[in-house]
């Protein structure tokens, strides 16, 4: 399988820190992996490294064979990067439908004349957003919520519609930022079922940030380490849970 993500020698620092040194992996087509460590280890700054929040010091970032290193984040995303946030991120005052279709904007073309005019090409690419946009929330069994308000949805809900988001950018890599966050064990375990789904039926990459280990151990194929922005470990949920230094570093509070 080949490299869909593939981090090279990142580094990031802001005035003298070193929020991140040297940091090194790749993702696979198709695979799920984990970034674990305590507070402060620089997971989240991976994140805004690799969809261009950050730019890095140092290294290079690739996204499907095509380096995107210093790209601007809306490039990114129409390369195939989406992502989800610690803290959710909806438009709460809009509907659960509306959420979704907002991020097909980047799949459509007509201009803004022909949005005034609503002329054929608008007509026809709000169709198929609109169908899109149903197509996600029935995958996700939310197709009975697409009129209700975001705001008005349960916690985990509204993880799973800011998910259906990010899919509806046609994704070749998701991450997801701690998406079990504040989340009771029946919302995780339906999480976990989720992700699994997408995965399965996108055939897409994911890269997981979680504190929650029974959710990270139970479905990540591969889990990378950070301790203060460096790679501590890599290698599989087993390899992790047993390695002395993460257990010492993380595993073991």
């Amino acid at each position: 399988m080949k490299d869909v993500l593939k981090v090279q020698n990142a580094s990031v620092q802001f005035g003298g820190l070193k929020a991140v040194e040297n940091v090194s992996f790749e993702i696979k087509e198709g695979e799920l992996l984990g970034l674990i460590g305590p507070n402060g280890a620089g997971k989240t700054t991976i994140f805004n490294l690799v969809t261009g929040v950050y730019a890095p010091s140092a290294g290079h970032i690739f996204l499907n064979d095509e380096e995107i290193t210093g790209k601007k984040q809306e490039q990114i995303v129409k390369s195939g990067m989406a992502r989800t946030f610690q803290n959710i991120r909806l438009f709460k005052k809009m509907t659960v439908l509306e959420n979704v279709k907002v991020a097909c904007n980047h799949h459509m073309s007509y201009s803004v004349v022909q949005a005034v005019t609503r002329g054929k090409k608008y007509r026809s690419e709000e169709q198929e957003a609109q169908e899109l946009a149903e197509s996600i929330l029935d995958i996700f069994s939310m197709g009975h919520l697409q009129e209700s308000l975001a705001v008005n949805l349960p916690y985990g809900q509204q993880r799973k519609l800011e998910i259906a988001r990010a899919m509806a950018t046609n994704p070749s890599v998701l991450l997801l930022d701690e998406p079990a966050a504040g989340m009771n064990p029946t919302e995780t375990a339906e999480l976990m079922e989720t992700i699994a789904l997408i995965r399965d039926r996108y055939n897409i990459s994911i890269l997981l940030i979680e504190h929650d280990m029974s959710l990270v151990m139970g479905i990540c194929e591969r889990i990378v380490v950070l301790n203060y922005g460096t790679v501590l470990a890599s290698g599989t949920p087993s390899e992790v849970a047993n390695n002395p230094q993460v257990i010492a570093a993380y595993l073991g509070e």
